[in-house]
């Protein structure tokens, strides 16, 4: 028999069609003896119950007896979840002004609070407002900021939020700015030790009396119990059919060889939905296999927002999902992880993440992160994330052929390296973003390994709006990432960004190929929005050979294809796009003049469009001009850039000022557009940044007429080599070739 066959597991647990008789002529299950020799393990011989039944009970504060209105399939051993039954507050989270989600600083007495009443469920968080101010007042939300209720001052003795809830604010530097976080659960996760009739003895007493709590089955402690068994024994874990419920997640420490393989993915659900935490936690070790699973959460798509940033005063990124958090599979520095057929919806956190060391930060024996592969593998409905690597230091990471539909976070987010994302598809979900290194999630490697080398391929991208603003998107330090071969259907949303804009003592993004992929930009169904097939604005990259257009009567609000300096090296050759707004598009990106210093020899840069990263030598002698009333003011000669201070020195002191808008221009930008076939674009080539000695327009042919373009080639500014391009067909304006405004 197959390991893991359901029919030999049903023949053995209750069909018993199998048997033989022993040497001492006792019958003996086939199938048991062919599942002993191959090493597996039952989880149902661990207590599992898989059972979905649940009755209502009545209990009473300081005893651990509960009468049931139905005892059902409870058996002595199993674990119960009792509702209602244990109010109790998890330990309260605090950010300061300026502190990060992960930064969380020491409560030390300043926060108590008392008094759930229950209204609210089994979990709710009540997240406080404090913005910096000399007179410190809150503002209180319990639904995870969808609604705030109104500012009250701090008064260090109890006041009252909802649901029974009091909390004193005892003194502290409250008008520096802060965020607390204050959380609440009422079930009782406990054992049951005994069944007379209808009354249960359970191991853990109520702190509350109810007549109306429900009681289900838990398998925490069962399905644990039977994974450390598995691990301790090396062998291999299978899962029935059945429907397990989690009060928290099951941890796998250090597995050597370990397998858990439900009996279907459709039959066999982990459910975390009353629960906290991961369903799976892989916790270094060597290798490690998942199958056949379903995994279920409790927080949806349309919950998205709850799950996201928080838009507070007191503290900055600060999100849902840390506040109340349930996903799939988590993975730390064990080194090769395969998940197979494995579903997951309803998560309100990276639904399938890892993290941890990077081959520059293991120590000799440490493990980390080199091979994990994501098969057959689907994300619906969950609020955010669907697949995550959230280090510098994960290796060889591929999501292949798998399903994500309704998630309200990135479909793919890695800052690992060497990683495949490809043959999957994607409706109605978030970016692919390949990089996002901060300092935080970036090793001493970097400089001369990088990180976020990805491909990109394969890929179906339907329809829907993506959240986030594009299917495809490199940021803050991807570099080798090839982007080739996707098809995106009836897309209602920009598709790639090459080079979103990094914070300063960041590395931008570089080296990225986007060949061959085909954008139907039809908004299909739904109300057209400004959006881009492909915009560039990262050094050192081509785009050739990809098809875009827009069916039906042209879209004014698409564009194929956008060009941002100040991004250098860039080669745009043999692509078709057609129907479009605009077809190729040339823009400067911008930032804001912060503050001035030196007399006006220095100023620091405000956070803009233009890509700073870490780079001190990027951008010297170049040209520096700003704009003011949006005209332009002057410019000048870059002396040094210090990305720690994102402080410009100039080459003289001028008149900027603080709120001026500044672009920076390369010398020698190194562009080339060449051999592309523009057809039926309202505006078919525009170009409308300053360009170079070595920014080149040529061999394109430019088809005008049928969309009622009024120039072929538009040159708004700047200095752009044409030549060889060729127009058919009359412009509006009756001018075959192009004009200079």
């Amino acid at each position: 028999m197959r390991a893991g066959d359901p029919l030999g597991w049903r023949s053995c647990c209750s069909l018993s069609l199998r048997v033989s008789v022993g040497l001492f002529g006792l019958a003996v299950c086939t199938a048991c003896a062919e599942d002993a020799a191959s090493g597996w393990l039952n989880a149902r011989d661990s207590g599992a119950s898989g059972s979905l039944f649940e009755t209502t009970a009545a209990i009473v504060a300081g005893s651990n007896q509960i009468v049931v209105a139905d005892v059902g399939d409870f058996k002595v051993g199993q674990g119960v979840m009792v509702s209602k039954a244990n109010i109790r507050f998890l330990p309260t989270q605090l950010w300061g002004a300026g502190e990060r989600y992960r930064n969380m600083k020491s409560v030390e007495g300043s926060v108590e609070v008392r008094g759930y009443d229950g209204s609210a469920g089994s979990w709710t968080v009540t997240v406080l407002d404090i913005a910096p101010s000399p007179k410190p007042a809150f503002r209180w939300s319990d639904d995870l900021g969808r609604t705030w209720h109104p500012e009250q001052p701090v008064t260090h003795d109890w006041q009252p939020l909802g649901n029974g809830v009091e909390v004193r604010l005892n003194p502290r530097d409250w008008e520096s700015g802060y965020v607390v976080a204050l959380a609440a659960r009422d079930a009782l996760i406990s054992r049951i030790e005994k069944i007379e009739g209808n009354v249960l003895t359970l191991r853990n007493s109520a702190n509350r009396t109810v007549s109306d709590a429900r009681v289900r089955h838990n398998d925490t402690f069962a399905l644990q119990q039977a994974v450390d068994l598995a691990l301790k024994q090396q062998r291999k874990l299978f899962v029935p059919n059945g429907h397990y419920r989690l009060a928290g997640g099951l941890r796998v420490n250090a597995p050597v060889a370990f397998t858990i393989e439900g009996d279907s993915a459709a039959g066999t659900v982990l459910d975390i939905s009353d629960g906290d935490g991961a369903c799976l936690t892989l916790a270094g070790g060597t290798e490690a296999t998942i199958r056949n699973l379903s995994m279920v959460g409790f927080m949806g798509f349309a919950e998205r927002d709850k799950a996201g940033e928080l838009n507070l005063r007191g503290a900055a990124a600060v999100w849902g999902y840390a506040l109340k958090s349930c996903n799939a599979v988590t993975i730390r520095n064990t080194q090769r992880v395969m998940i197979e057929n494995c579903h997951a919806s309803r998560m309100s956190a990276e639904c399938f993440v890892a993290e941890g060391r990077s081959r520059g930060t293991a120590r000799p024996g440490q493990a980390y992160s080199q091979a994990i592969t994501y098969q057959r593998c689907s994300v619906t409905d969950s609020a955010r994330n669907a697949f995550n690597d959230v280090s510098c230091g994960m290796e060889n990471t591929a999501v292949l052929n798998c399903r994500i539909v309704d998630v309200g976070g990135c479909a793919w987010e890695g800052a690992s390296r060497f990683a495949r994302f490809s043959g999957n598809y994607v409706r109605n979900a978030g970016t692919v973003g390949i990089g996002n290194l901060g300092p935080a999630n970036r090793d001493d490697t970097y400089p001369a390994l990088g990180a976020g080398q990805t491909f990109v391929s394969g890929n179906v991208f339907e329809g829907g709006v993506c959240y986030g603003g594009c299917a495809v998107r490199t940021a803050r330090g991807a570099t080798q990432v090839i982007i080739r071969d996707n098809l995106f259907v009836n897309y209602g949303s920009s598709a790639v960004e090459v080079g979103g804009g990094s914070f300063a003592n960041e590395y931008p993004s570089a080296h990225t190929t986007v060949a061959g992929n085909i954008f139907d930009m039809t908004a299909a169904g739904r109300a057209s929005v400004p959006r881009a097939a492909i915009t560039v604005g990262a050094d050192d990259t081509i785009v050739s050979d990809n098809q875009i257009y827009v069916c039906g009567t042209n879209d004014a609000a698409v564009t194929g294809i956008r060009l941002r300096e100040p991004a250098l090296n860039v080669v745009v050759h043999d692509n078709l796009v057609r129907n479009c707004g605009q077809g190729i598009v040339s823009v400067a990106s911008q930032s804001y003049v912060g503050e001035v210093l030196d007399g006006g020899a220095s100023f620091v840069a405000r956070p803009g469009s233009i890509t700073l990263g870490q780079q001190p030598h990027l951008f010297r002698g170049w040209t520096l001009a700003w704009y003011r009333g949006g005209k332009l003011a002057g410019s000048v000669q870059v002396e040094n850039f210090e990305p720690l201070a994102s402080r410009f020195r100039l080459k003289q002191a001028c008149d900027i000022k603080a709120g001026d808008l500044f672009e920076v221009r390369a010398p020698a930008a190194n562009w080339n557009i060449h051999d592309n076939i523009i057809a039926d674009c309202l505006k078919p080539v525009v170009l409308d940044s300053e360009g170079s000695e070595t920014s080149v327009l040529k061999n394109n042919l430019i088809v005008c007429g049928k969309a009622g373009a009024k120039d072929a080639i538009r040159v708004r500014r700047g200095r752009f080599e044409q030549a060889g391009n060729r127009v058919e067909g009359e412009t509006t304006a009756g001018q075959p070739a192009g004009c200079k405004e």
